[in-house]
């Protein structure tokens, strides 16, 4: 199965449901594979037959980046959602978001959702 993985995308944002959470922000690692054909790119080694990796980096970004968010669930989602809106040649999708320090006392390295997405 082909896919086009952007691994540890890290982003500042202001998701959370504790209050320090929306007013001071914080750093959040995302991930995400994109499922779909790569022979046609590979074998013209065309760009238009495959997603251009920068152009879905900043459309992550822009989410990550943008409205806040109370759940992380919520951001997987909505990246999810829009990369497979934004290019028909993904068939399935998996997006992980991790929070590396929530802001409370913590033993874990962060905590992290993590979705799977099939286009209907």
């Amino acid at each position: 199965m082909d896919r086009i993985v952007l691994e540890r995308m890290q982003f500042f944002g202001y998701h959370g449901v504790l209050p320090e959470e929306t007013r001071l922000g914080q750093r959040f690692v995302i991930d995400v594979e994109m499922f779909l054909d790569l022979e046609p790119a590979g074998r013209s080694d065309d760009l238009n037959l495959t997603v251009n990796y920068a152009e879905a980096y900043a459309k992550v970004k822009e989410i990550a980046e943008g409205k806040p968010f109370r759940l992380i669930e919520a951001l997987a989602e909505q990246v999810a959602s829009v990369l497979l809106q934004s290019y028909t040649s993904i068939y399935e999708i998996a997006v992980r978001v991790t929070k590396p320090h929530p802001p409370f006392e913590t033993h874990f390295d962060g905590a992290t959702v993590h979705i799977h997405r099939r286009r209907s």
